[in-house]
């Protein structure tokens, strides 16, 4: 732990952090349409999430980690599908399942929103009309790989930074406003 190194136990904790992080994704189903009906079979004996560490589906946001958007978007429903994402805690993932919730599917309208990624950040996208649960299980089992390979100590070193930082122009501003 000389010279400013991480050391043996920095890069041990990254990766404890991390299995525990992708071995409990706790998913929270936005679901509008006929996808919401695939991702629902994904509970089921026959699929069984539970084998990949997420059977704990939330129907609240500031329980769940995953979003799953899976159906049609209406322009009516973007802000509070951003609402639910902005509740939702950090780390967050999204996953987009669905042609309807990817690219607005075949409607050519108005009122659809042509993918949701115009209104949230999206992780995974999972084509298809409607999509399979097999095609769920493989965007959890990327979501993981992409989970395994983030560093938790570089997270929240940029997230300390930035809180000097703000810290370092609050205080600024205070001593101008004194003046």
């Amino acid at each position: 732990m000389q010279n400013g190194s991480p050391g043996f136990f920095a890069g041990k904790l990254d990766e404890l952090v991390s299995w525990g992080r992708l071995h409990s994704l706790w998913p929270f189903p936005y679901g509008t349409a006929c996808c919401a009906i695939e991702f629902m079979s994904t509970e089921s004996a026959r699929y069984d999430l539970s084998r990949i560490g997420s059977e704990f589906v939330r129907f609240t946001p500031r329980q769940a980690d995953v979003l799953v958007v899976s159906g049609t978007i209406t322009f009516k429903q973007a802000p509070i599908l951003k609402r639910i994402y902005e509740q939702m805690m950090e780390p967050k993932w999204v996953i987009s399942m669905g042609a309807c919730a990817c690219s607005g599917g075949f409607y050519d309208c108005y009122c659809t929103v042509p993918g949701i990624d115009r209104i949230i950040p999206v992780d995974i996208y999972i084509g298809g009309c409607p999509s399979r649960p097999e095609a769920f299980f493989d965007a959890m089992l990327e979501l993981q790989e992409k989970i395994k390979n983030q560093s938790y100590i570089e997270e929240r070193k940029k997230k300390l930074k930035e809180q000097w930082e703000s810290i370092k122009e609050w205080g600024l501003s205070i001593r101008n406003w004194k003046k």
